[in-house]
């Protein structure tokens, strides 16, 4: 099989995976963990976490913060390097018009570093909370169309990379 029957056969299998021009509950859904990855949503929910925390909540949301800003700089020269435009569709017209380029998924990439550092900071409940979420998220932005599976598994192994190597770096 050659590259081109590889994105072929992505292309399919993320057209068959899409809800987000069936509307319903399963939309809706897809529609709330799609979103809830977004980078401002996870710094807002994280700079509440520190305003209202503990020390060690403090701590662990000044990481993470730092963590989300390093991934995305990453994420955001990989897209501009291999720009992957996005599958057609009208849902999700903020990232189709911010950010035309789909590979990496920066959701999915975000979500699992998130994951992955969270098992290394803890407590447990909070690792396995978001080891729960962050495969939501990826399905859900494939189900609202805004990318490829490829784009999301891609993600899932660089967020689970930068996870690590960040976890390394400042812990």
């Amino acid at each position: 099989m050659n590259f081109e029957n590889l994105l072929a056969l992505d292309a399919r299998i993320s057209k068959q995976m899409r809800v987000a021009e069936s509307p319903g509950m399963l939309r809706t859904i897809a529609a709330f963990f799609a979103h809830s990855g977004d980078s401002w949503f996870c710094i807002a929910v994280l700079a509440l976490v520190w305003w209202r925390g503990t020390p060690i909540w403090n701590w662990r949301a000044t990481i993470l913060i730092i963590a989300i800003i390093i991934t995305a700089v990453i994420v955001l020269v990989m897209k501009f390097a291999i720009r992957r435009q996005r599958p057609e569709g009208d849902w999700g017209e903020i990232y189709r018009t911010t950010d035309p380029h789909s590979f990496p998924s920066g959701h999915a990439t975000r979500a699992f570093m998130l994951a992955t550092m969270a098992v290394g900071l803890g407590p447990i409940w909070f690792a396995i909370a978001l080891i729960i979420w962050a495969p939501l998220v990826a399905i859900a932005r494939v189900a609202m169309g805004v990318h490829y599976v490829s784009d999301v598994v891609a993600g899932l192994g660089i967020g689970v990379f930068m996870g690590i190597v960040i976890q390394l770096v400042l812990l």
